[in-house]
């Protein structure tokens, strides 16, 4: 149970409800936006002294009805909820360091899509495997030093260590959404991993906009169903973003497509000719 988390993350959700959403008079009296702590205790059936401690880190563990309750007092949502429980220790967690090792069938299989940018990232980002059109599209990872195929640090310092920049997306600031809210998840998850807690620190020291957005205590962004890049060969391209979890190793297969005979299509099938070679193009 990580008492600290699940206190902040209470009072962040708290704060953003309105009277009216949870069917109270709003009054003229209220200093403190949202909810007052003993309206959430009433609405979540518990004692007011309890849900202040909670908020306060002084808590025991609750119940998962106790939970439950609340999770519905915060109107919180699947994606919410799940972390309520993972930071109070009632869901089962994952013990350890994330995993980086692709399966063998995953890595064939981006090989295989067609006119399709493929690649997988891990719980904190890193790109782990890609296939030779998101390579194109994006950057050529392979010319990138392990620490410098990370998409959080891209999103928030804009540069690899090495001064390599990836492709420019239009979509940088929802983007980055993502990012806060899945390390936010994955430290939830791996308490333990030196290495997430190690590039959160990183991005939280490095990036005042990193700062601002975790102490949101955000966990689900809006997902994103396209992207847009500027690529300095085929110009501007919109794609469509599909991502798949794969649960057994925690990681993500991400998917770049576009309409079958779209001009966009088109740039990627260009793209697909030329390979990494564009990136001659980019000087």
């Amino acid at each position: 149970m990580d008492k600290k988390e699940l206190g902040a993350f209470l009072r962040t959700r708290r704060e953003r409800l309105r009277p009216q959403d949870a069917g109270l008079p709003s009054g003229p009296r209220r200093r403190t936006p949202g909810l007052r702590r003993e309206e959430v205790a009433v609405l979540a059936h518990i004692s007011t002294e309890y849900y202040v401690r909670l908020e306060q880190g002084r808590a025991p563990r609750p119940s998962g009805e106790v939970l439950a309750g609340i999770a519905a007092a915060l109107r919180l949502t699947g994606a919410e909820s799940d972390h309520l429980h993972v930071l109070a220790g009632t869901a089962p967690s994952r013990t350890g360091l994330h995993r980086r090792d692709v399966r063998p069938s995953i890595l064939a299989l981006i090989e295989r899509l067609p006119k399709t940018a493929a690649f997988v990232v891990s719980a904190v980002y890193d790109v782990l495997a890609w296939n030779s059109l998101a390579a194109a599209l994006m950057e050529d990872f392979a010319e990138l030093a392990p620490r410098d195929r990370n998409l959080a640090r891209w999103a928030f310092l804009g540069t690899t260590d090495t001064g390599a920049e990836l492709q420019e997306s239009t979509h940088g600031a929802e983007f980055r959404l993502h990012v806060v809210a899945g390390l936010r998840s994955a430290l939830a998850r791996y308490p333990a991993d030196p290495v997430v807690r190690g590039l959160v620190d990183e991005l939280y020291e490095a990036s005042s906009e990193f700062a601002r957005l975790w102490e949101r205590h955000d966990v689900q962004a809006v997902q994103m169903l396209t992207k847009t890049f500027r690529h300095p060969v085929v110009g501007k391209i919109t794609v469509d973003c599909d991502s798949l979890t794969l649960d057994d190793r925690d990681q993500c297969l991400v998917l770049y497509s576009a309409p079958a005979g779209s001009p966009d299509a088109e740039a990627l099938a260009l793209l697909d000719v030329l390979g990494t070679q564009a990136g001659e193009f980019q000087q």
